[in-house]
């Protein structure tokens, strides 16, 4: 994202690197394993021979989904970012077999328009053409942000004065059943300077909510065409449909100064988080519709929480932070990221979560990995889905994530997501080093700094409570918010930012139904689970009961890593009262007592089949 004003601007990818720990070790098997993944699995799922049929004339035998064709475009952008680093990928490959199947006037869909298949925008509500075609703009955009005006770029760009053409506003008055062409447009705008894409954004953003889709037996909420984008109290329907809707309405406001649409979805977001978000930042608690459910409803062993959702989440986050500088968007930011988007790909980074409950009741099955996995809830990562937009999705967010940890303004830089790295901005270079989230130190250290004073911010976050700010000068204690330093910076100066990591208890609000009288355990940013296989019998999970009176104990686990802090906590397993029939006039009863190992939920389901839980009954005093 670049957009033109806001209270913050971010920095570029070429500006800020990853050198290591969580999220560089992340980034580095992503350019290694999981993009090259993606590639041979969209080859052998027949997905890039789409194109290469559509460029001879006629696609007739096309595989794969109606968007199968946004996979592409999602991985093109995440080697963009990679090649941009001196990272190999076959870009050039890719770009050929996609650029060869683009219409002489713009258009770019294997899925309609040709014989045998079903007439272009004939299914605007499930086709995904303008879903499709905004993957292909983003990643067009990617490019232009590294420097390059290539092929396709030239080709984004011939897509989106197709879409101008036929939707603007003496064209077609519909919309795409999937929201997405709105912040390609915006941000392609942003690349060129040219108007017509962002006024075509803004129509479409206008034109969702007044019942251009069809009715459906989800409703029309299901795809945000039931109210005006404006009017709607909290994120409904389709979550990730949503979440994309939002992303693409902030940028139209920052882009046009409308300040109501801004402060809409700003209302949107904050009812959202209060009352339709789960512990680890997931949203979509229903799978019909993988959507959002009502307020409250957010049952742990039905948590939908798709990944996609989350990369979304953080898309938005992102955006609202930026336009308004406050730090609670940074701080669902960093939730999200660690316990929704760290936890989709395996260690090796050749698996992948669709869904991220937050209890599994019986352990997934083994997947083939020959073939596509049909189901999105396997309780168990699968090198591939039917429906494969997580796997793509990540690898496009952790290639970029280096452009989601630090801004600047007029007075200096703020750091808002803590990760290894160097960050060279305005003649300002800082290295941070930190092993961030398993300790809590960041220290930043200036290397190179203009001859006048600056002010560097560090976010606190909100878990944080109180932390502590050591600087050239003093030792002092800071609150949740931004901690500041205002001075003359000279080379070799240092800040240190020490963040409170320990265990801490955590209960949900009452309103919660289906976890009232259960606790969660926290540390720093990663929320914690109770996997069986680290149990002393594979009933621990069936009914445990902990006692958060008993201080948390902090050990090892070299099976996930040397650096992984897992966690012991005092518990009972309960027997129960009554054999063949589950109810009954008493409680169960206290079988023995026994201590429940935590691990890190994001690390989950990374040692074979397993049950899980991250909400654990309260012991009855």
């Amino acid at each position: 994202m670049q957009p033109s004003t806001g209270t913050l601007r971010p920095l570029g990818l070429d500006e800020v690197r990853l050198t290591g720990g969580f999220w560089g070790d992340r980034q580095a098997r992503n350019a290694a394993a999981t993009i090259p993944h993606a590639y041979e699995w969209q080859r052998r799922a027949g997905w890039l021979d789409n194109f290469r049929q559509a460029a001879a004339g006629g696609v007739t035998a096309r595989r794969g989904r109606e968007f199968s064709d946004s996979e592409a475009y999602k991985l093109a952008e995440a080697m963009v970012w990679e090649i941009a680093r001196g990272a190999d990928a076959p870009y050039r490959e890719l770009v050929e077999v996609l650029v060869a199947a683009q219409e002489p006037d713009g258009y770019l869909n294997t899925m309609f328009g040709r014989p045998g298949q079903a007439p272009r925008y004939s299914a605007l509500d499930w086709g995904h053409e303008l879903y499709c075609a905004g993957f292909l703009i983003q990643a067009g955009v990617a490019r232009l942000r590294t420097g390059v005006a290539d092929a396709l770029v030239a080709a984004a760009i011939r897509a989106a004065d197709h879409v101008c053409a036929e939707f603007g506003a003496a064209g077609r008055q519909a919309v795409c059943g999937h929201p997405e062409i709105e912040m390609a447009l915006v941000e392609l705008y942003r690349a060129t300077g040219t108007g017509r894409y962002l006024d075509q954004a803004q129509l479409f953003v206008d034109r969702r909510g007044q019942a251009t889709l069809p009715d459906l037996e989800l409703g029309r909420s299901y795809y945000q065409d039931d109210v005006p984008v404006r009017d709607r109290a909290a994120f409904a329907g389709h979550a990730v449909r949503a979440l994309y809707l939002a992303c693409g309405a902030v940028d139209v406001a920052v882009e046009t100064g409308d300040d109501k649409l801004l402060a809409a979805i700003v209302r949107q977001w904050e009812r959202t988080v209060a009352a339709r978000t789960y512990l680890t930042g997931g949203m979509g608690s229903r799978h019909e519709g993988e959507s959002f459910g009502e307020d409250f409803e957010l049952p742990p062993d039905r948590a939908y929480a798709e990944t996609c959702a989350g990369v979304a989440s953080v898309m938005l986050s992102w955006r609202l932070l930026l336009a308004t500088g406050e730090p609670r968007f940074a701080d669902l930011a960093e939730r999200t990221l660690f316990n929704v988007v760290a936890a989709g790909p395996s260690l090796d980074g050749r698996a992948f979560f669709y869904t991220n409950p937050l209890q599994q009741r019986a352990p997934g099955s083994p997947p083939d990995p020959r073939v596509p996995n049909p189901r999105a809830t396997a309780g168990e990562r699968v090198p591939w889905f039917d429906v494969s937009c997580c796997p793509n999705n990540i690898a496009r967010l952790l290639a970029s994530l280096g452009g989601y940890l630090a801004t600047r303004d007029d007075r200096g830089l703020q750091l808002h997501q803590y990760a290894a790295g160097r960050i060279r901005a305005g003649g300002i270079e800082l290295g941070v080093v930190t092993e961030y989230p398993w300790r809590g130190a960041v220290t930043v250290r200036v290397h190179a700094a203009p001859q006048r004073p600056w002010r560097l911010s560090l976010r606190v976050p909100a878990w944080a409570g109180e932390a502590t700010l050591v600087t050239p000068e003093q030792t002092r204690p800071v609150s949740p918010g931004y901690a500041v330093v205002d001075r003359f910076w000279r080379p070799g100066d240092e800040v240190r930012l020490e963040l409170p990591v320990a265990p801490r208890w955590t209960e949900p609000d009452p309103r919660i139904d289906a976890v009232r009288g259960t606790v969660a355990v926290e540390r720093g940013p990663l929320v914690y689970c109770a996997e069986s296989v680290d149990q002393r019998t594979a009933q621990a999970l069936d009914a445990p009961a902990v006692d958060p009176s008993v201080p948390v104990v902090e050990r090892r686990m070299p099976a996930l890593g040397p650096e992984v802090v897992a966690l012991g906590v005092a518990a009972s397993t309960l027997a129960p009262a009554h054999a063949g029939w589950p109810y009954g006039s008493t409680g169960p009863a206290v079988a023995e007592a026994t201590e429940l190992v935590l691990v890190p939920y994001h690390l989950w389901a990374n040692r074979g089949p397993a049950t899980m839980r991250v909400w654990l009954p309260e012991r009855r005093r």
